[in-house]
């Protein structure tokens, strides 16, 4: 599988590439964030929705695990997994209802419900570089990648 590898050289230019990814994702779509604390899965899901036309605030779902955000076509859900400590958390709120044709699903901390997820539509790994970011992304989509990858050269 190919590797987008992209480096951001703060937080608004991660920010603003979650913006221009926003208009690749489309609903039915599920897009794992991975990444220690503080790496910008958040920043990076702030951009995507506000990307997608999102106008107020967007807050971390650390402590309600789940945000949603509705569009006229399609909603998207973002998920941050990291305070659960039971996937039967999840089985109680529905969490596999979630995944439908008009969802878009952003989910932090992807690793801690493996055995209950499906295969990703892209996977984006943020790492720390010095004060930079080093994003790896995969896709199941190798035409997504290739988007991605010729969008990107083009800005540069």
């Amino acid at each position: 599988m190919n590797v987008l590898k992209i480096e951001t050289t703060s937080e608004s230019s991660l920010y603003d590439f979650g913006k221009m990814l926003s208009k690749y994702l489309l609903p039915n779509m599920t897009v794992f964030l991975k990444g220690d604390l503080g790496a910008g899965k958040t920043t990076l899901s702030r951009g995507i929705l506000h990307g997608k036309g999102h106008e107020g605030k967007v807050k971390s779902p650390t402590y309600n695990i789940l945000e949603n955000y509705n569009f006229d076509n399609f909603i998207i859900y973002h998920f941050d997994l990291y305070r659960v400590k039971d996937l039967e958390e999840l089985e109680f709120m529905g969490f596999r209802d979630y995944f439908h044709k008009d969802s878009i699903c952003l989910i932090e901390w992807p690793e801690i419900a493996m055995n209950i997820l499906h295969k990703p539509d892209l996977v984006i790994d943020i790492n720390f570089k010095n004060d930079n970011r080093v994003l790896h992304i995969t896709s199941k989509s190798e035409e997504l990648l290739s988007t991605l990858t010729q969008k990107i050269a083009n800005e540069n």
